[in-house]
């Protein structure tokens, strides 16, 4: 029992340190340009895991390596498009938006090639909460005036949900991935990939970055590359094997929730009308997914909702 009280505990912590990255990241980009942010971020990370997780990677076999690559240049993709959308949008915005995750990943699943092992089609629970996450997701990125989320949605907004479909795949390659290979190799050396991925790419998408060291910079490249990647990673593999899937699920619901009372706090950002009611209906649709897990969403996608990166 105390370590299933430790699990949880630990869990909400970490949900809350994703949540409020959102703000330390927004604030940072004032100094560094996203993409350079994210380099920083994961190579500070990859340090991190080799120093903690090294030996694990002695004779790792090549499929093991193959898979956990593939999944860091998902996250790396995922981390790319969520950063340069934050430039363009708010911090709770982008973190509700990224939590329509658990909504792509029942449509991904009805192909029999990408749905997680051992599990049947998603079931229409899945397709309600994906229906309901939808319609606030068109009222959270539509402006006030009337205007259409369809015509009218931001570019920060557009990026931010490509963001989630990249992490939505990411989340099925995990669920194949952790049944080959120990979350130790598997952090390492996805977080590694990750980081190699942002270099490689770095020159293409982001010819001209910018760096300006700053307190408010250097505080949020180390609590997310510390705290809310490598650490994030290592706490989230550990506790899942005390807490029930459907506890793991509703606890990383509330990051968009802890996102947008520190975005009040710090930035004094408030979300009213439409925008206020899509955030309700897409915690509501995130909720309903924890709660009601059909065949497509495996416990272990839940389990690995929040890890994109994500997220935060």
């Amino acid at each position: 029992m105390r370590r299933e009280a430790l699990a949880h505990a630990l869990l909400l912590g970490t949900v809350l340190v994703w949540g409020t990255t959102f703000v330390l990241v927004k604030m940072a980009l004032a100094d560094v340009s996203p993409l350079l942010f994210n380099l920083l971020r994961m190579s500070l990370a990859s340090l991190a895991l080799l120093l903690v997780y090294g030996r694990s990677l002695r004779g790792l076999p090549r499929a093991a390596w193959r898979v956990s690559i593939g999944a860091g240049m998902l996250l790396a993709a995922g981390y790319q498009l969520q950063t340069a959308g934050l430039r363009l949008t708010t911090p709770s915005k982008s973190a509700f938006l990224t939590g329509m995750v658990v909504v792509f990943v029942p449509f991904l699943s009805l192909s029999r090639r990408l749905r997680a092992p051992g599990t049947g089609k998603p079931g229409l629970g899945a397709f309600g909460s994906a229906a309901l996450g939808f319609a606030g997701l068109a009222l959270l990125a539509a402006p006030a005036g009337g205007a259409s989320a369809f015509t009218a949605a931001g570019r920060g907004d557009l990026l931010t949900v490509g963001c989630a479909f990249a992490f939505a795949l990411h989340l099925l390659t995990l669920a194949h991935a952790s049944l080959r290979v120990s979350f130790q190799a598997l952090a390492t050396v996805q977080i590694g990939a990750t980081a190699l991925t942002m270099a490689a790419t770095l020159p293409f998408f982001e010819p001209h970055p910018v760096l300006h060291w700053s307190a408010r910079f250097v505080l949020a490249w180390l609590v997310t590359a510390l705290f809310a990647t490598a650490a994030a990673f290592s706490i989230q593999s550990w506790a899942q094997a005390f807490v029930p899937a459907s506890h793991t699920a509703l606890i990383f619901a509330l990051e968009p929730v802890f996102a947008a009372a520190t975005s009040f706090l710090v930035l004094g950002e408030r979300l009213q009308g439409r925008a206020l009611g899509g955030a309700f209906l897409v915690v509501a649709a995130l909720v309903i997914s924890a709660l009601f897990p059909s065949g497509g969403v495996p416990p272990a996608i839940h389990d690995a909702a929040s890890v994109a990166e994500k997220r935060g």
